[in-house]
């Protein structure tokens, strides 16, 4: 079964509170080469096949429900598994 991954993440010219905690918690634990950290979403939709208009439909949804876009960008809207079970690309 195919599984559509879409990737959200905030703006760039906005604060990521959470991303700074992390950060902060790396340093103090010292892992002090992180410079950053940006903390976003990772939606994995099942569906039953592929093709142009679901991923079009799917891009949509991404963008009208599964971000915000005042604040997030939607990253990507990828197919990440489209063959059988056990079959490899």
């Amino acid at each position: 079964m195919p599984t559509i991954v879409v990737e959200v993440m905030p703006k760039p010219e906005l604060l990521d509170p959470a991303g700074k905690a992390v950060a902060g918690a790396l340093h103090r634990l010292g892992h002090d080469h992180v410079t950053d950290v940006r903390i976003g979403k990772r939606f994995e939709l099942s569906v039953d096949t592929v093709d142009d208009e679901l991923l079009k439909s799917i891009e949509k949804v991404a963008a009208d429900m599964l971000s915000n876009s005042v604040i997030e960008t939607v990253l990507s809207v990828e197919v990440l598994d489209e063959s059988p079970a056990g079959e490899t690309h």
